[in-house]
């Protein structure tokens, strides 16, 4: 290895050591706030050392990882989601009964998992990559022992994870045994459409069980199954981390391995992302309408804007993929800070996660419900904001791949979607109830937490109106990995 490939390397080189540092600094004394300071530092000089890095010429590091601009980039924005959810973290453990200290070395192992994924140009580094994301949330879901619930989705977690690591194994074998190597690039050389009937079939059973489990990671329909548990049981800085981070990661995996596949070659694994995405689309919309539970209605939301994500990767191209990753960045800052506002409210009785305690919040938290109206607006895809852009340009890349299916039914669905999204703003600008409800969460905000959903509020804002120096770094990054 190489100067240069340590150079490349340095971004999860930092996040690795902080890791570690954190683990001997609670071993010599526990503190729950330099224990998060030293987290945030480390996280933050990971960014730093990732644009220091960013020149380096080198973008193979051994045949398992793949430094090129379309990895630093997805690196840095899970860097940055990881930073701003330690942030929102340190706030909402203090209001909890529980040793705080590990919850940040869990996050950081999580981080390092995710960062391998997006780099990962091999099964072996995809394999460990995502098992050492799924490990550490298990661990994340189920921290807040003293809550049956949180046990309970760590539980169902762990199952989930299973069943995708099972199917992604058995896929990565049969995809073996057809190619006789486990690099993407050289898989990808050596399959093709033009190849034997036998080979072929062969080859799509095995890119067919990778999808079913990178489905499972993702919560598409139909493997969504316990998922809206999953973020209803964690504590909801977790459970924004699932939304935003581990999905960013595989999702950012799923592009490169297909678009090195050239997925388009392959008209059943078409037909079968179509019918996930249609699938995804309609349920998570038509379910969300049914829950009463905030967490909830954010899941099942999360799983339609995954549905809304795969029209753009079907549309293929460097517009298509200039949609996926702008998107993934807008849906990041926007869930982030609405599980954010989540844990803000939140007290140690629990999170607050139902609806009835968002009734008239807005008279007595007017700044937090006005980052929460952003956040739910920017997710309905309103105009002024990030999420607006983000669906514009999926409609464009679907229109422009005469996708008229999948666009039709991505407005269509979105319509539905504003209902519920809606909903919620109905409640918490609902007068006041009668003495004996259920009262509004009215927890003190600390400035941490106030200034990390200051600067996501201003990010979402800021990408609805000048998206273009975002989309312009977007496309230096795929035009070199196209």
């Amino acid at each position: 290895m190489s100067d240069a490939d340590l150079v490349a390397l340095s971004p999860l080189i930092v996040v690795a050591a902080t890791s570690i540092t954190v683990m001997v600094a609670i071993a010599l004394r526990r503190n729950h706030g330099a224990t998060a300071a030293l987290t945030m530092l480390g996280l933050a000089a990971a960014l730093i050392v990732l644009t220091l890095a960013a020149p380096s010429e080198s973008s193979r590091v051994t045949p398992l990882l793949t430094l090129d601009p379309y990895a630093r980039f997805y690196i840095g924005l899970v860097l940055a989601a990881t930073l701003a959810t330690a942030g929102l973290s340190h706030g909402y453990l203090e209001k909890q009964r529980v040793h705080r200290e590990e919850y940040y070395l869990l996050l950081l192992l999580a981080t390092l998992g995710a960062a391998v994924l997006v780099t990962s140009g091999h099964f072996a580094s995809f394999f460990l990559g995502l098992e050492t994301l799924s490990v550490s949330l298990y661990g994340l879901i189920a921290y807040p022992r003293v809550r049956p619930a949180s046990i309970e989705a760590g539980v169902k977690y762990l199952i989930l994870a299973a069943v995708s690591s099972a199917f992604l194994v058995f896929g990565m074998a049969l995809v073996y045994a057809q190619a006789g190597t486990m690099e993407f690039i050289r898989i990808a050389s050596l399959s093709g459409a033009s190849r034997p009937a036998a080979e072929t079939t062969l080859l799509l059973v095995g890119l067919g069980a990778l999808i079913v489990g990178m489905g499972f990671k993702l919560a598409l329909v139909p493997f969504h199954l316990w998922t809206p548990d999953v973020y209803q049981g964690a504590p909801a800085p977790v459970s924004g981390f699932i939304a935003t981070v581990s999905k960013v990661a595989v999702a950012a995996l799923l592009v490169r391995l297909f678009t090195l596949m050239n997925i388009h070659g392959y008209r059943p694994l078409l037909l079968l992302f179509t019918t996930i995405a249609l699938a995804s689309m309609v349920v998570g919309n038509l379910l969300a309408l049914l829950q009463n539970n905030v967490k909830r209605i954010l899941a099942y939301s999360s799983i339609a804007h995954l549905g809304y994500l795969l029209v753009a990767f079907l549309a293929g191209g460097p517009l298509g993929m200039t949609a996926v990753t702008f998107y993934l960045v807008a849906y990041v800052v926007t869930t982030i800070g609405a599980f954010g506002v989540i844990s803000v409210l939140s007290d140690e009785s629990g999170d607050a996660d139902r609806l009835d305690q968002y009734r008239a919040i807005f008279w007595r938290r007017p700044w937090v419900s006005g980052i929460f109206v952003a956040t739910l607006l920017s997710l309905a895809g309103m105009p002024l904001t990030a999420g607006f852009v983000a669906k514009f340009y999926l409609v464009v890349a679907g229109v422009g791949s005469t996708l008229w299916l999948l666009v039709m039914t991505l407005v269509v669905t979105s319509a539905v979607g504003l209902f519920y999204y809606l909903r919620i703003i109905a409640t918490m600008f609902s007068p006041e109830g009668e003495v004996g409800e259920v009262r509004p969460t009215v927890s003190s905000v600390s400035l941490v937490d106030a200034a990390i959903l200051a600067v996501l509020s201003l990010v979402l804002l800021y990408l609805g109106v000048s998206p273009a120096p975002l989309i312009r770094m977007i496309q230096a990054a795929v035009v070199g990995f196209l």
